[in-house]
């Protein structure tokens, strides 16, 4: 290339607020960071290099998908503890060839049963805590490992955990973004007993490249290969939990943790332009991604060009209408019968999309059903026999609640901050419920056909991202990395489904990667949307596809993050 070819693509990348390195690559993807990953037998795709590195291995050793995605999360729990472990939840999705169906599974624990909402009120909580004991509830993962190895597992659980076992006690370098995020964390949860010392070197984070080392998680996992499930929920490491959540003012008791059982759920789905998108039902917010889908499709995004305020006004007026929803209604389906088929068919998407003002922002937004009474890491693996799974798992707000067992090496989650401390809603906190879920798997089938396993983390992000991972392949033709690579749009400020459930009133914030066009910037402005800087809201991707014609698989990775596509 020339210099002044090279001055040229400089100057454009400028213009419209491209990375140079992106607008310069051969590809002529101008998102792109890098190629996607191509492989004829097996995928992983993780937010860890090693993790990946272990999936595979664990594949080439004869285990199916669900053991590598089950090894990869083990390992990402030590690795990556900043996003999750086994003190939190796990959701899965997982198309098995031998059925040609997907299966979803719902791995999140309930609240403790002897605390009450009346408790709260009691102790004038207008909110629960987001740290300390009270947020805690029951970890699902464990059990989640247990169910998902029992049906779609071919190697012994202690084999896919003997990886982690190894780099827990023999030590591995902590990445570069993690140890951001380990640094911000420490400050924060170091108050709590146990904390500082399992989860820092003398009081402080590690730094990228120091090796690092939990013994105690490792004979935490060893307990787990040798005892399976039970091993966890039952007996010392149980005790362990629920003496120490006791002694520091929680509630979670010995009886919780060994009643706890994950749940097998029907995916729910939607069309989008002739592919079908999978989520799992709530207590989860997947649901939301697909509602936005349903209004957004009627927009005929062929005419309209990506990174457009026609495109980004679509967008956030179809995640207000929505989250609106999501804020009302999503909840445990124990506890309250939601309005899946309406909220999920093409007419309620039409009879919300009349909401929209192609000129205006919208201020406020109001559920349009009605209730019928009655920080996180995302993987993607797939094997040569035509599994695939998609699997998220969550300590929540980063290194969860604070609260780490003395002698055990994790951190439980506080998943329980996210109930509604008002009588009457549907998220509203009881004994033994399970709290609205963000964490979310995500897969698109084609042609009833697995297409593409994905994900996106990053709380309320997950379904905003979702749909716009689904929008750039299907309505702006990207491939798999650069639909992962492109700017993308966060909304904050609707009505959130916890905390004090406060009305959206003033239209929220909209945040934008600074690739967007300023013009867009502008225009979005005069119809309305507030814009503000944000450094970092934007969900971590993954994902793998497979070919219809060869069957090869395609990994893609997120350029935000640490992580690595791989395969063989």
């Amino acid at each position: 290339m020339t210099l002044c070819q090279k001055l040229r693509v400089l100057s454009i990348a400028a213009l419209f607020g491209l990375p140079a390195a992106a607008g310069d690559r051969i590809a002529s993807k101008s998102f792109a960071t890098r190629s996607e990953v191509y492989a004829p037998h097996a995928m992983a795709a993780t937010s860890h290099p090693l993790a990946t590195q272990i999936a595979l291995d664990v594949m080439k050793q004869g285990g199916s998908a669900v053991d590598a995605a089950i090894a990869a999360n083990a390992a990402l729990g030590l690795m990556e503890p900043t996003g999750n472990g086994v003190g939190g939840d796990l959701f899965a999705i997982v198309w098995d060839p031998k059925t040609k169906k997907l299966y979803g599974y719902n791995g999140s624990g309930r609240s403790p049963g002897k605390l009450t909402l009346e408790w709260f009120q009691t102790k004038g909580y207008k909110d629960i805590p987001s740290y300390g004991p009270l947020p805690v509830t029951v970890p699902g993962t464990v059990r989640a490992w247990s169910d998902l190895h029992a049906r779609f597992g071919k190697q012994p659980l202690a084999l896919n955990l003997a990886p982690t076992i190894r780099y827990a006690r023999d030590g591995h370098p902590v990445a570069e973004t993690i140890a951001y995020y380990w640094n911000i964390a420490v400050p924060r949860l170091g108050q709590y007993p146990g904390f500082n010392e399992q989860f820092t070197v003398n009081g402080k984070a590690p730094v990228k490249g120091q090796v690092w080392k939990n013994p105690n998680l490792a004979n935490t996992l060893q307990a787990i290969a040798d005892g399976g499930a039970d091993a966890f929920y039952k007996g010392p490491i149980a005790k362990t939990i629920a003496d120490y959540i006791q002694g520091q003012g929680g509630f979670l008791s010995i009886e919780d943790l060994a009643n706890h059982r994950g749940e097998w759920v029907e995916p729910i789905s939607t069309t989008y332009r002739g592919v079908r998108v999978w989520e799992l039902p709530p207590n989860g917010q997947g649901l939301a991604a697909l509602q936005m889908l349903n209004i957004l499709e009627l927009t005929d995004f062929s005419k309209i060009a990506f990174g457009s305020p026609e495109h980004i006004h679509a967008f956030v007026e179809a995640k207000k209408l929505a989250f609106a929803d999501r804020a009302a209604l999503y909840a445990d389906p124990d506890f309250a019968k939601i309005p899946l088929t309406r909220l999920l068919s093409k007419e309620y998407a039409r009879e919300r999309a009349r909401l929209i003002d192609p000129a205006k922002a919208m201020k406020a937004v109001d559920a349009g059903a009605k209730l019928q009474h009655g920080d996180t890491i995302y993987l993607t693996t797939a094997d040569a026999d035509g599994m695939m799974v998609s699997l998220i798992q969550s300590n929540y707000r980063g290194m969860g609640s604070g609260m780490a067992p003395p002698g055990l090496g994790f951190i439980l989650q506080d998943r329980g901050e996210q109930f509604v401390l008002k009588p009457g809603h549907a998220n509203s906190f009881a004994p033994n419920k399970r709290p609205f879920h963000t964490i979310i798997p995500a897969f698109i089938t084609k042609n009833d056909k697995p297409w593409i396993s994905f994900g996106l983390m990053g709380g309320a992000m997950q379904p905003q991202g979702h749909a716009q991972i689904v929008m750039n392949l299907i309505d702006f033709g990207m491939n798999l990395q650069e639909a992962g690579d492109a700017p993308r749009i966060q909304h904050d400020g609707s009505t959130e489904p916890a905390g004090q459930n406060t009305p959206m009133s003033d239209g929220g914030t909209l945040n934008l990667e600074s690739q967007f066009p300023y013009a867009s910037v502008q225009a979005l402005m005069r119809k309305g949307h507030r814009i503000e800087y944000a450094d970092g809201p934007y969900g971590g991707y993954q994902a793998i596809a497979r070919d219809p014609d060869t069957g090869m698989y395609i990994g893609a990775t997120e350029s935000r993050k640490d992580g690595q596509a791989a395969g063989y």
